[in-house]
């Protein structure tokens, strides 16, 4: 079993698989879920911020981190909310308000579709239905991505281009280049669209309006497809919003609170 830092906790995936997780603080519980190829140290600088109100749950996703990878056909975007659930499991939590950033929010989708009452509040982050049918990000945008230069990928995430610390997860790998194929062509296979009116939590749809790695408009439909969603789009921000946009995080909450499980 990988060594992880203190407080971390292995759950086990339907396959066996081990998965890390962790929690920091108290009350209602708030599962976050990171992006593709992402471990959950993505979500660091703002753990102080959610966890002074919510128990706050994070993990590992197979094939990152420190947990375990399992099969290459385990890696799907439905698999990983199976993961997420099973992590809830661990954590002793039967409900729990669910914030999804990226892929993270296609693996959130699926959750609030196949179990829907594990799932209080729901927030999507910078993310989509499914490349199939959404709304593509350009050429230029593509080859920066695929490039791996830091300060192109900066471009992309902050609306500063910054190469922020708290950024890590992003610009490095965190795993090997087998897992983070599979975790690209899991979140390319992503395909929910027509499922969304089957989500019935409250959501709250969140995108930057220059995000250049998931174009807004996959935003707007989001909300549009899903019953009651709310959209909030942050002026000038880009795909790692969350990170140097507080008032994103302020909108996460108080909308949580407004929604209690």
């Amino acid at each position: 079993m990988p060594v992880h830092a203190p407080g971390t906790s292995y759950a086990a995936a339907a396959d066996g698989t081990a998965l890390a997780w962790s929690s920091a603080g108290s009350g209602e519980p708030l599962l976050l879920i990171s992006g593709q190829g992402v471990d959950s140290t993505a979500w660091t600088s703002v753990l102080p911020a959610f966890s002074a109100r919510h128990r706050v749950i994070t993990f590992d996703h197979r094939g990152t981190g420190d947990s375990e990878a399992g099969g290459e056909t385990s890696f799907t975007t439905r698999t990983f909310a199976q993961d997420a659930a099973a992590v809830l499991d661990a954590a002793g939590v039967e409900r729990a308000h669910v914030y999804g950033h990226s892929m993270g929010g296609r693996v959130a989708q699926w959750m609030a579709i196949d179990t829907p009452r594990r799932v209080g509040a729901l927030v999507l982050g910078a993310t989509t239905g499914g490349d199939e049918g959404g709304f593509p990000r350009s050429s230029t945008a593509t080859a920066d991505l695929a490039s791996g230069d830091a300060r192109k990928l900066a471009r992309l995430f902050f609306e500063g281009a910054e190469l922020r610390e708290d950024a890590t997860a992003f610009f490095t790998p965190g795993t090997t280049r087998r897992n983070r194929r599979l975790h690209y062509q899991a979140s390319r296979a992503h395909d929910t669209w027509d499922l969304l009116h089957r989500i019935n939590a409250p959501t709250l749809v969140l995108h930057g309006s220059r995000d250049e790695l998931t174009p807004p408009a996959n935003g707007e439909r989001l909300a549009e497809l899903i019953p009651g969603a709310e959209l909030q789009i942050l002026p000038g921000a880009r795909h790692g919003y969350y990170l140097e946009r507080p008032d994103a995080t302020d909108a996460v909450l108080e909308f949580l609170a407004a929604h209690r499980l």
